[in-house]
């Protein structure tokens, strides 16, 4: 029976408050508690994964840390089991660089696999840290994230052909029904630990992000007093083996006998059950069922894509025409420097001093505007390139519902339980 852990850390040195105190204190949990698996987000510095990796040698004596970006992916694993390969592969896209304040472009968001043998049993572990939501009624990051799951689903699904048993674990930043959270589960067939679990002790609806904790202002829940549910634990099993969730936990904010919790985020814990597996008809009739439900909702990704492309593209035209613009003013200013030459005994127009200075705003105008220029392109590209798969991923489906037998009404009229669905990219079988 897995114990999985997954955190956000909340780890930004100098920004993040009492970051030592509560490494140490996550530390002293993970040493108490001996999870199987321990998913770990924001861990921005590698001192901090080598501190804890040092001291959780004795009980989780195989660890990874996933290194991506600028300042490294956050990502880490800790595993009493053997780690026998790792990948990782960086989202194409993840917000823009001018917004440092947000910090995420900086960050290398990005999907960690690591494959270990659980028993007799292959398991593929992932976690992954998707972009934040900043802004709910105007998130312009939302295509970003779409798109981010979008890949996340397929890296899933490519790689896990072989797998007897899928685990992810990490902070999707998505609330259970925004459409990023519905188009992985849906296409993956992974489920829920928290819809899925016997039995739960923890906040209230499973939030991982609460107005209870001292970390956290209510501007970050908008409208949610109370808090939101992005962080999970999703697992997907195989025709070897069926998989339970018998129990699962979350913090609570607060932590005993210290003053401040673990993180921000509120810890999960998912203990899960493995059991020989055969499949059943029931579960191809879902299989059917989910495909039907996967046409709406790559639609709907692809609706949301095409609107990124859009913002992208007029983004693009702006910083084209701003551009041309500081062009113009430089040829300008080129040529009133060049009356003097041209006119013999002319004065120079402009003081000396204003004239370095407003061709160095030029300058800066058309260096600035280039850059943008070249990142508003490769931001399309990556719009494009995922509206063109979603495109083909429709009319596969499609022609593959059509390829059903019509002697099954029954089919079309039922909706599996949330997170119950096999991946709806399977093969027929």
């Amino acid at each position: 029976m897995p114990l999985i852990f997954s955190l956000n850390c909340w780890g930004i040195h100098y920004l993040s408050k009492h970051c030592p105190q509560r490494y140490a204190m996550i530390g002293d949990l993970l040493c108490k508690e001996q999870h199987d698996i321990v998913l770990l987000q924001e861990v921005w510095s590698e001192k901090d994964f080598l501190s804890l990796k040092q001291k959780l040698a004795s009980t989780h004596p195989h660890s990874h840390y996933f290194k991506s970006g600028v300042i490294g992916s956050g990502l880490a694993i800790y595993t009493k089991h053997r780690i026998h390969d790792t990948f990782l592969y960086r989202y194409s896209l993840n917000g823009y660089p001018y917004m440092a304040h947000h910090g995420d472009w900086f960050g290398g968001k990005a999907v960690g696999l690591a494959i270990l043998n659980i028993g007799s049993l292959t398991a593929n572990i992932y976690v992954t840290h998707l972009h934040a939501e900043y802004c709910r009624d105007k998130d312009s990051y939302l295509p970003h994230r779409v798109v981010q799951a979008w890949e996340l689903q397929q890296f899933i699904r490519h790689t896990s052909a072989g797998a007897d048993l899928v685990i992810l674990g990490g902070d999707l930043n998505m609330h259970p029904q925004d459409l990023g959270n519905r188009l992985l589960r849906t296409s993956t067939g992974l489920r829920d630990s928290y819809s899925e679990t016997a039995k739960f002790d923890g906040c209230e609806n499973g939030m991982t992000l609460i107005a209870d904790n001292p970390f956290i202002s209510q501007k970050e829940l908008g409208p949610f007093e109370k808090g939101i549910r992005i962080d999970y634990i999703l697992f997907k099993d195989s025709s070897k083996a069926e998989i339970y969730c018998d129990f699962m936990s979350t913090t609570k904010g607060s932590v005993p006998d210290h003053p401040f919790p673990y993180s921000d985020h509120e810890a999960l814990t998912a203990e899960l059950r493995l059991e020989t597996r055969t499949r059943t008809e029931a579960e191809n009739d879902r299989k059917v069922m989910s495909q039907d439900a996967l046409v709406d909702i790559v639609t709907e990704a692809r609706t949301e894509v095409k609107v990124g492309l859009h913002c992208a593209e007029r983004m693009r035209y702006t910083a084209t025409r701003t551009g041309v613009m500081g062009l113009a003013l430089l040829f300008l200013e080129l040529a009133i420097a060049a009356v003097p030459w041209l006119a013999l005994g002319a004065e120079q127009p402009f003081p000396r001093t204003s004239f370095y200075m407003l061709a160095a705003l030029c300058f800066a105008i058309l260096v600035t505007t280039f850059l943008l220029y070249i990142f508003y392109t490769m931001e399309l590209k990556s719009l494009q390139g995922a509206e063109d798969q979603m495109r083909l991923a429709v009319g596969s489906l499609q022609e593959r519902l059509r390829g059903f037998p019509l002697a099954q009404p029954h089919s079309s009229q039922r909706r599996p339980p949330e997170g119950l669905e096999p991946s709806a990219f399977d093969p027929e079988e």
